[in-house]
């Protein structure tokens, strides 16, 4: 739908700073009234130049492909202005990131909110990866990027950086782009985009909220990142001194077996990763009651789900992964 520029700016009472819902690098999101009183969000970037003008251009394209009740919903666009604003479902309850990482000793989202969340995510991500017309590579999974509706449903938002590889290909190189903690080391040296990047994100995400740790910012006393010492830990059955102590209290087994899947997204080797598929049904099968779950081919017998059985195994699997983390300079 093409929406006038003055049919956004009376939603906007003219871009008001008080109608303000997000900023970030790329522009500011507002939240908008419409004359028939449907309330929107509009994403009005900062800056004219070509690289924004191609995002929203990408975006469209990929979002007007998608139909998913955890994909947020694009209604429709200004082309009125230099970059176009892009017009989208509003989202209530903000980010995952800023109901994930309150401050102490105010209590996080629960631990059953968590896993549920994670399941949609997933969910959302398979769908991109194996269910449309083009698989579709997010390329920037990350909480910021998880909005919570009123009943706390997650939807995977922002998808500027996001590429439709053909069918007939396994992968495409690009540019890099995605953040700081999140991004697949092997990408980040290659080049070369999968939907198992995707997969690595995830494995993060799945850390992050597991321990309630920043992964852009993180770093741990011997000054490994979240990736590293979150699968030493694991490795060396000493996980409880990573995990985010309301996970710990409100959690069961299926916490152990989330962190050994995270693990698994997080392989240096992406064909080693599982898809975001058997991801998916693993997670969903975490909702039922414990005798019943499967893993669904993430070795979950016994932890091998990383090369190597002791620390210093774990941090020359990891050494490349570190390496990226001193050395990156493309955040997002």
């Amino acid at each position: 739908m093409i929406i006038p520029l003055v049919e956004l700016e009376r939603a906007t009472n003219n871009f008001d700073k008080a109608r303000e819902i997000g900023r970030g690098g790329h522009g500011t999101v507002y939240k908008g009234i419409m004359s028939d009183l449907h309330v929107v969000a509009i994403k009005k970037s900062k800056v004219a130049i070509q690289r924004e003008i191609d995002e929203f251009i990408n975006e469209v394209a990929i979002l007007s492909q998608i139909n998913h009740r955890n994909v947020v919903k694009l209604f429709g666009c200004c082309l009125e202005t230099q970059v176009p604003l892009l017009v989208y479902e509003f989202i209530s309850n903000g980010t995952l990131y800023h109901r994930l990482h309150v401050e102490e000793p105010k209590a996080s989202l629960p631990w059953v909110d968590r896993l549920r969340i994670a399941t949609e995510t997933a969910r959302a991500l398979a769908y991109l990866h194996s269910a449309v017309s083009f698989p579709i590579v997010h390329r920037d999974i990350k909480s910021q990027n998880i909005l919570l509706d009123d009943t706390l449903v997650a939807k995977v938002s922002d998808f500027g950086a996001s590429r439709c590889i053909p069918v007939d290909q396994t992968g495409d190189m690009t540019v890099i782009q995605g953040t700081f903690g999140y991004l697949d080391p092997t990408y980040y040296y290659s080049g070369w985009l999968t939907e198992k990047s995707d997969v690595y994100s995830f494995g993060v995400f799945l850390m992050e909220l597991l321990t309630r740790k920043k992964p852009c910012s993180y770093r741990s006393s011997e000054e490994e990142s979240l990736v590293a010492y979150f699968t030493a830990l694991l490795a060396k059955g000493d996980l409880v001194h990573v995990l985010d102590p309301q996970v710990v209290d409100e959690g069961d087994k299926e916490v152990e077996e989330v962190a050994i899947l995270a693990v698994a997204c997080v392989r240096m080797d992406g064909d080693h990763r599982p898809t975001m598929r058997q991801v998916e049904m693993t997670l969903e099968n975490l909702q039922v009651p414990h005798q019943n779950v499967v893993m669904c081919g993430t070795d979950s017998s016994g932890y091998q789900v990383i090369e190597g059985k002791n620390r210093d195994d774990t941090s020359r699997q990891y050494s490349l992964e570190e390496e990226y983390l001193l050395s990156s300079k493309y955040p997002r």
